[in-house]
This record gives C-alpha cells, sequence and structure tokens, in this order.
C-alpha cells in the first residue's frame, strides 16, 4: 500500500486483530484448494442434460486455506439476489461466532487486495470507499 503512496494505518490494524485472534483462525483444521477467482468466464462446461464444471482456468490467485476465506465466497454472499443460489448446491454453511469473526477478517484481506485493484484503475472514490468499509469491518471486531 505504502509503495503506492497509500495509507495502510487500518489494515495493519486489521492484521493486528487477525493476529490477536488467531486461535480462531486456527480452527479451521483442513485448508483446502481455493481458486481465489471462480466465475464463469473462468470455468469449462461440459455438455450435459445439467451442464457440469469440467474444467477451471485462471488459476494464478490459486491458494490453500478456509472456503470462507475464498473471493467466490464473499462474492456469492456479496448481494442478497439470484447469487446465493450458490448455497443451494454448496456444502451447508457453518454460522458460528467464529466463523463470522473469520469471514470479517476475510473481507478485511480482500478489501485490501480491493484498494490497490481500484488504485490501480484510477478508481479514486473507490479507494477511499474502501477506507470507510475497512473501518466498518474492523468496528465489527471489536
Amino acid at each position: 500500500m505504502e509503495g503506492c503512496g497509500l495509507d495502510a494505518v487500518d489494515l495493519r490494524r486489521a492484521s493486528d486483530v487477525a493476529l490477536a485472534g488467531a486461535r480462531l483462525l486456527d480452527e479451521v483444521g483442513k485448508p483446502r484448494l481455493l481458486t481465489g477467482d471462480l466465475w464463469t468466464v473462468n470455468t469449462l462446461l461440459a455438455p450435459a442434460p445439467v451442464p457440469a464444471i469440467c474444467g477451471v482456468l485462471d488459476l494464478d490467485r490459486t491458494w490453500w486455506g478456509d472456503p470462507e476465506a475464498d473471493w467466490t465466497m464473499r462474492m456469492a454472499r456479496a448481494k442478497q439476489d439470484e447469487r446465493l443460489s450458490f448455497f443451494d448446491a454448496y456444502p451447508a454453511r457453518t454460522d458460528t461466532e467464529s466463523c463470522r469473526w473469520r469471514r470479517r477478517v476475510y473481507e478485511l484481506r480482500h478489501l485490501g487486495a480491493l484498494r490497490l485493484e481500484r488504485h490501480r484503475l484510477g478508481n479514486e472514490a473507490g479507494v477511499e470507499d474502501s477506507y470507510r468499509a475497512v473501518a466498518e469491518n474492523l468496528a465489527a471486531l471489536m
């Protein structure tokens, strides 16, 4: 952030909060392979009466972790609309206090990445909005 001339104090605070709650992050006992960018354009579908994903493209953001930390999960929950149908086929979501806390930490991570992307694209209003969103998520973690 600072190398781009952006203030990162809020994200350093988010990192401190995540570190303080490491025991909650450690509750995720079995990491899964996350694509980091799964959406329709990055999938290959096999022809069938009901199309099935037979391949995934663009794996440059792939990593191991909690499925709740994946960008795809964030975007599936981004709005209360048809996106939520994703969860009709996905295993039941856990909704414990620990899981909700982790989701907020993951959201802070995503907001940091969004800030950089918005800066790269010259979207200064989006950059400013990221500071508000980080503050709201940090307040909810306290």
